[in-house]
């Protein structure tokens, strides 16, 4: 994209520009570290302020309170993270223009139904009794079981599958390496080995939900797995069989729940973060990253570790923890301090009389 000046920019934004700044021309947008002297960067956080004072940015936009003095001009704004997501939407490449109809290599059932505005990319296959809606994208090699049903303006990238009778709603995002509907992990012990118990239910995807690469959503043994609409899913995150995972709800990279396990509206499960089966998780919750979650979470409760507790509990314990060696280091002074006086080995043995 041509470049464009920063008064230009700021006007169709909605940002006050100082009019001696307002000629430069902006090209794109960078982080602190990397902006070039023709892009916009932001600075929200005080753990890049060395990164702020180095940066070479034509413009950085700040937090309306801030104060200090940079080499780079500013402009002021309540939240510079979201007026410099802005700027990389204005700044984004073109659309692609995905075109309409089922591309020659693709293998679509006869009784499957297309609608003739959706895209079916190559080598795609599209099962019979399948459904994909108006202006959703099949993309390359991706498979679209028996009896599936894509909702409208999804967008499916190369290597999805969505199995047999799963449902994908409406303007739904999936990226490559989801599997929707494999099967839930079921198996009773009997005479001696593991035998499999029949999957037998679905996966229902809500609307707006975006499901990162290599996510992977197992089918219900009965009735059906749930991600609800509007729900943002990370990379490699597993979820099991018959979950349900709450509107608006987030989970990170590497997130891992075990079956019949629900989560609330807006719960935030943050990086490898383990969930038992069988709990609940209440609305608004949110576990720190790599906590083991054992037992249920009550809704607004911010927690973590294993098994995870609330947040302020958590962060003395992991305090107390870290200076353990002090605590060990004053009990060998206390013990060297008694023993001088006489009275350590009446004190073991006044403890070995209450253990036994």
């Amino acid at each position: 994209m041509a470049g464009i000046q920063l008064g230009e920019l700021a006007g169709r934004l909605g940002w006050a520009v100082d009019p001696a700044v307002a000629g430069k021309i902006i090209h794109g947008a960078g982080s602190l570290d990397h902006a070039s002297s023709d892009d916009v960067a932001f600075y929200a956080d005080t753990r890049y302020g060395r990164a702020l004072k180095k940066t070479r940015a034509s413009v950085v936009l700040v937090p309306t309170d801030f104060s200090d003095e940079i080499q780079s001009p500013i402009i002021r704004c309540e939240n510079p993270a979201g007026e410099f997501a802005k700027v990389l939407e204005f700044f984004r490449p073109p659309a692609i223009a995905w075109e309409k109809g089922v591309h020659p290599t693709a293998v679509v059932s006869s009784g499957a139904r297309v609608s003739p505005e959706a895209s079916v990319q190559p080598y795609a296959v599209i099962e019979d009794g399948a459904e994909v809606g108006a202006g959703s994208v099949i993309g390359a090699y991706t498979y679209i079981g028996h009896r599936a049903k894509v909702g409208e303006d999804s967008f499916l990238h190369p290597h999805v599958v969505v199995e047999e009778r799963c449902v994908v709603g409406n303007r739904v995002i999936l990226h490559g390496g989801v599997v929707v509907g494999s099967d839930g992990f079921g198996y009773e012990f009997k005479n001696g080995r593991q035998e499999k118990i029949p999957q037998t239910g679905i996966v229902e995807i809500g609307d707006d939900v975006e499901i990162g690469a290599n996510t992977t959503i197992d089918r219900a043994r009965f009735g059906r797995t749930l991600v609800a609409e509007g729900a943002k899913i990370d990379n490699q995150v597993q979820i099991g069989h018959n979950v349900t995972v709450g509107p608006h709800s987030v989970l990170c990279a590497q997130v891992g729940i075990s079956g019949s396990t629900r989560l609330g509206s807006y719960v935030t499960l943050a990086g490898k973060v383990g969930v038992n089966g069988h709990i609940e998780i209440g609305d608004q919750a949110m576990v720190g990253a790599m906590s083991g979650v054992v037992r249920s979470i009550p809704a607004k409760e911010i927690c973590a570790g294993r098994p995870p507790l609330p947040m302020k509990e958590y962060k003395r314990n992991y305090v107390q923890l870290r200076n353990i060696h002090k605590l060990y280091d004053r009990v060998k002074e206390l013990e060297a301090v008694l023993e001088k006086a006489g009275m350590l080995q009446k004190l073991r043995a006044t403890d070995a009389g209450e253990e036994g």
